[in-house]
């Protein structure tokens, strides 16, 4: 069994694939758990994977096409470097050519791929299953308060080499763009659910960082 990989994960990774037409890449979720495993992370781990796994069993019936948003959960953070902005594009463009290898319709892979580029948190999600999936990247913000403050803290760990007036200034700014939507969640189910535990983490959070 892989190490800090669930019999159940491994199950549901297969069941994905199959979903799409076809079977599993031979040796790639042992490559993507390595990623996951760099020890230059704190937050982008395989803990963040499967909290947004858990995430989305709570919804799963509001995506139109369930394996394509589950693999994009599994890509979303494959690669993982602070020091780059180009993350998501990177880990976008490793799914798409997983699937295509895999003799998977072209507009899947492309699916895929555009799932995970909305994880940038930069363009406005089109379509359900992207407005799913950016929820489910953000439902952290909405944790219980614990929780929340343990990924601040790692977030931070992940940012250890920035000075930190520098880290405050630039960390305040990202949440503040959250807390500052109309609404941070685009479903109502989550909407429901998180949203105002999240605006109440990202109010103490900005807080702590103005001291």
């Amino acid at each position: 069994m892989l190490e800090g990989v669930s019999q159940l994960e491994i199950d549901r990774w297969h069941a994905a694939w199959q979903s799409l037409g076809t079977v599993a890449p031979e040796g790639l979720l042992v490559k993507l758990q390595e990623c996951y495993a760099e020890s230059h992370r704190a937050y982008h781990t395989l803990q963040h994977i499967q909290e947004c796994l858990a995430q989305f069993d709570g919804a799963r019936q509001l995506a139109d096409c369930p394996a394509q948003v589950e693999l994009a959960i599994w890509f979303h953070d494959a690669i993982y470097n602070p020091r780059r902005s180009d993350n998501e594009a990177l880990s976008a463009e490793w799914a798409r050519k997983a699937v295509r290898q895999r003799g998977v319709e072209p507009a899947v892979a492309e699916r895929v791929h555009d799932l995970i580029i909305v994880t940038q948190h930069e363009a406005e999600p089109a379509g359900n299953d992207a407005c799913l999936l950016v929820d489910v990247d953000l439902s952290i913000l909405g944790a219980d308060p614990g929780r929340f403050d343990e990924y601040e803290q790692q977030v931070r760990e992940e940012y250890r080499w920035v000075p930190e007036p520098m880290f405050c200034q630039a960390r305040g700014k990202i949440l503040r763009g959250f807390i500052g939507r109309e609404r941070i969640y685009r479903t109502d189910d989550f909407a429901d659910r998180l949203e105002r535990q999240a605006r109440a983490n990202l109010a103490r959070s900005l807080a702590r960082l103005a001291e």
